[in-house]
Order: structure tokens, then sequence, then C-alpha cells
């Protein structure tokens, strides 16, 4: 059986208790013991801070998060089963993280050159269209060490433009032409001072030329995919 009134009692005791022992001590004895309260919380909280100070993630938080995981060293970059070739084993290097098999690595490389191979077969420019937009993302690697056959696609990519605004340095004054526009597609050349140099839409799919001069500062694309040289026809 509880007994509520024995609980208020023992408050009451403890308070006069602690009354008389305030009363009992000299004025620097009372500031003594007023301190050591705050100073004993401040004591416990302190190694906390201290103890996680020299942590990666007390300095940075997102240090463990924008880190690369470590990558499987050259000389243990082996298939389950069977060897890699020279060019194989070259395009692997520092691309596989630890824990992982080099062969799923391989496996998208060669899915990347396929893709090339497909779109080259439906339309060059459509081909080259995806590298420069990122659609078929690292292509530059895949190519040069599993389908060299598609280095020129990676070439003329070098000189594209995708949707989106190109500024400064970024700007090659000449002739381009656009690949797969669709119905909203859009641009603007814009020159000092946001003077508008060369503007225009396409409102039926049919690509178009333009001409980025060399006064202009700023390009801007919408809905036309990207854009490559006129006159680099591959």
């Amino acid at each position: 059986m509880r007994y509520p009134f024995l609980a208020g009692a023992a408050v009451v005791v403890m308070t006069a208790a602690l009354a008389a022992c305030g009363s009992s001590s000299d004025d620097g004895g009372g500031e003594k013991t007023a301190g050591a309260g705050p100073a004993a919380s401040s004591g416990a909280a302190s190694p906390g801070p201290e103890a996680g100070a020299g942590s990666p993630s007390a300095t940075d938080p997102q240090a463990s998060a924008t880190s690369e995981p470590p990558k499987i060293p050259a000389g243990e970059l082996t298939p389950a089963t069977g060897t890699f070739t020279k060019k194989q084993k070259e395009y692997l290097v520092d691309r596989v993280p630890r824990g992982m098999d080099p062969a799923a690595v391989l496996q998208t490389g060669q899915e990347t050159c396929d893709r090339l191979t497909y779109l080259v077969k439906v339309d060059r420019d459509t081909a080259v269209g995806a590298i420069v937009t990122g659609e078929i993302a690292d292509a530059k690697p895949a190519v040069e060490h599993l389908c060299v056959q598609h280095k020129e696609l990676v070439e003329r990519a070098s000189g594209g433009y995708a949707d989106g605004t190109h500024e400064g340095k970024a700007l090659r004054a000449g002739r381009y032409r656009d690949v797969s526009p669709t119905m909203t597609c859009s641009w603007q050349v814009t020159g000092a001072n946001g003077k508008d140099l060369v503007s225009g839409s396409s409102d039926d799919g049919k690509r178009t030329v333009i001409t980025i001069p060399e006064a202009a500062r700023a390009f801007t694309s919408t809905g036309c995919y990207a854009w490559l040289p006129e006159g680099d026809n591959g």
C-alpha cells in the first residue's frame, strides 16, 4: 500500500534540513555551496564535446557523406572466374569500390558501349547528343577502353551544348544545329548587359540552325535537347 502523505512529509523534512545547513554555514561556505551545482553540471557536460572534437564528424559533418569509398587496388582486380583483358582492367582501375564485384562495374561500361552502338544505327547526332546531355553517363572512359570505335562520338560531343545556360568561356562562336528538339524548343543568345542577340523557338519539332556570334556572353536553350556544331557531320 502507498502512503502519499509520507512522500509529502519527506519533502518537508528535506527542505528544512537544507535550510538548516545553509544557515549554519558562513558566507564563504554558502558561496561555495551555491557554486557547486553549476560547476558540477558544467564539468559533467564538457567531456562530450572534447571527446568528439577530433572526430571527422565534429570538424566536418558532411565528411563521411561526401568522401568516396576506398577503391580496389589494380592488383586485386580479378573476376570470380576467368580473367580481364588489358583494356578491361585499365577501365576498372580506380572505379571499383571495395566490396563490389569488378565484373558488375565492367558490365556497366559495356552497356554504355552497347547503347552507343544502337543509337549510332538509329541517328548519329542523337548518339552524340546523348553524350552531351549526360543521358549516357561516363561515355568517355568506356569508349577509351572498351569501344574505341566510338571515339569520334566523344570528340564531337565535347563541342556541343546541352539544354540550359552556358556563359563566358564556355561559349564558342559558330553555327549550331539542335538535336531531337521538342515542340517547345526555344533559345536565346545574349551579349553585354543582357542584350538579345539571337532568339527564337520552334513549335513543329523540326531541327534548327542558329549562329552564336563573337559578341555572345550567354546562350540559353530549353526543350531542344542538345546542340552540335553545324558542318560536323561525323
